[in-house]
């Protein structure tokens, strides 16, 4: 269950990511932009990000191990990123807030996901080559 909350929790995070892409555009059409190739390169690399962040949204809803991974590490920067909006000379209290607080629920729900997982893994005796019955071959 946590996990199929954090897989659309996370796919909202990627759609979010998309749509800083779109006011990117805007911005750029508007002529709001001091350098054209920068900012072309920030619109590619967060078309990048998003589809990354809705990949592992889509990983985690199939209950696939890496998209949960990217999941974690994804919070972790959006962690990263409302550190520095609380910080310095520009400090944001509110962004960094508004930033945090999901990515924290985020991660709750996708390390109680990993936990699932590997409860759901040993009950199905589905464990990695190290963990063979005894006495059975080896490959």
């Amino acid at each position: 269950m946590s996990g199929r909350v954090a897989a659309v929790l996370v796919g909202l995070e990627g759609v979010g990511i998309a749509a800083l892409v779109v006011w990117q555009i805007v911005e750029i059409l508007r002529g709001d932009t001091d350098s054209l190739a920068s900012a072309l390169a920030l619109i590619v690399l967060s078309l990048v990000g998003a589809a990354a962040v809705i990949a592992f949204a889509v990983a985690v809803w199939r209950g696939l191990s890496w998209g949960r991974s990217g999941g974690i590490v994804t919070q972790l920067l959006i962690l990263a990123v409302a550190l520095g909006a609380v910080t310095g000379a520009f400090a944001a209290p509110g962004i960094a807030l508004a930033l945090a607080v999901p990515a924290v629920v985020v991660l709750v729900l996708l390390i109680l996901a990993v936990r699932d997982a590997g409860r759901t893994a040993r009950r199905d005796g589905e464990g990695g080559p190290d963990e063979r019955p005894r006495g059975a071959a080896s490959r």
